[in-house]
This record gives structure tokens, sequence and C-alpha cells, in this order.
């Protein structure tokens, strides 16, 4: 019997696959490639432009709460933080520290309602300032979900060296790529992804 999957995909403008022009994003080829592996699944997709993990704090649950059954397999993926390391008027627009309280209160409260959660790490972009800065928020994150034992998938620096995601950020608008660098993030993140829909409590190994 086909489990009845339910996930929302919360997050910013790259979880919502701002500039691909198949308006897939990472998140809806993970999607496709769920089905195509046997697990069909309803998929929410609640990334929006411009949010900070504070933001994302203030909505991600109401949100998923009218979307996500409790009678069914409910799930969340995150993904967020290129937005806090943002600098504004010379200081980045949510702190470090400030950041990784959002992303424990978020993962504390998903528990709370029973939704399994996974952490898929900040990517970078074509601003190597702004890439190291989200580079060590991705190390605070790791920590987070090591404490809170939830899944953290670290595709922060295999795309920092990916040839193709790279190219396609500073192609485009310098944050978003197209969809060819889409596609090498959610096919950097399948393994883990697939791992995690057939065992939702297992630890997932880490991407370097």
């Amino acid at each position: 019997m086909i489990r009845d999957v339910r996930i929302c995909f919360v997050g910013d403008s790259l979880v919502a696959g701002m500039g691909d022009g198949r308006y897939l994003g990472w998140a809806g080829r993970l999607a496709v490639r769920a089905d195509g592996a046997g697990q069909p699944l309803t998929y929410y997709n609640l990334g929006v432009r411009g949010q900070t993990s504070t933001d994302i704090a203030a909505r991600w649950e109401a949100e998923c709460d009218q979307r996500l059954n409790p009678e069914t397999d409910a799930r969340v993926v995150f993904s967020f933080g290129v937005n806090d390391t943002l600098l504004e008027d010379g200081r980045v627009r949510v702190p470090a520290p400030d950041s990784a309280a959002n992303l424990t209160a978020i993962l504390r409260r998903a528990a709370e309602r029973g939704w399994t959660s996974l952490v898929v790490a900040p990517p970078p972009n074509a601003d190597d300032e702004h890439s190291r800065r989200i580079g060590e928020l991705d190390s605070r994150y790791s920590e987070v979900c090591a404490a809170q034992d939830v899944p953290y998938v670290r595709v922060h620096q295999p795309l920092l060296h990916n040839h193709t995601w790279m190219r396609a950020v500073r192609d485009a608008d310098g944050y978003h790529p197209g969809a060819e660098g889409y596609e090498e993030f959610a096919a950097l993140m399948v393994p883990y992804w697939l791992l995690w829909l057939a065992e939702p409590g297992s630890a997932l190994p880490v991407v370097r």
C-alpha cells in the first residue's frame, strides 16, 4: 500500500525556484524523482522571495497546518539563510546566532506537531564574500540539526565547487540559476532525499 506522503517545502526564492523557466526549481524536481522512484507524494511549495529565517519563523506553521493532515505521513523540508546573510546598511539582515535560534525554534515546533523534518543548506551565489557568510551559517545550521536530531543536507560546499551551478548563477542574476543549475542542485540531493523518504528516522550521510 502506497503511503499518503504530504510534504511542504518552506523557504525563500531558491525554494520557490525563481529563475527556472520550467518552474520546478530543485524542490519540484525532487517531487518528480520521488514519483519516478515509486513514492508519489503531495507537494506544496511555500517559498517566498526575500524572506529571512525570522520571516519564515513567523509564517511557516500556519501555512503547513492547512496542508498537513494529521492522518497522513506529514513532512516539512526547510531551506533558508541566504537572505539572512545579505548586507543592509553594512549589517547582515539576521545575525547568525539569531538565525540559528530561529531554526532551532522551528525544528522544535515541527517535532511537537509530529511533522518529520529535513533541512537543506542555503546554496552559494556569485558574490564570494556573501557565499563565505552563507558557508559560516551552514556550519551553524549543521550544529543545530545535529542537536535536534534532524537530518541536514550540506549542499553549500559541493555547489560552490560545481561548475554548472556556479556558471548558471553567474549567467543569471547572481543568485538564482536557470533550469540547468536547479537540476544540479536536485541531482546532488537525490540519494539523501530518497533515503529520507524511505526511512525518515535514519541518519543521512553528510554531504561534503
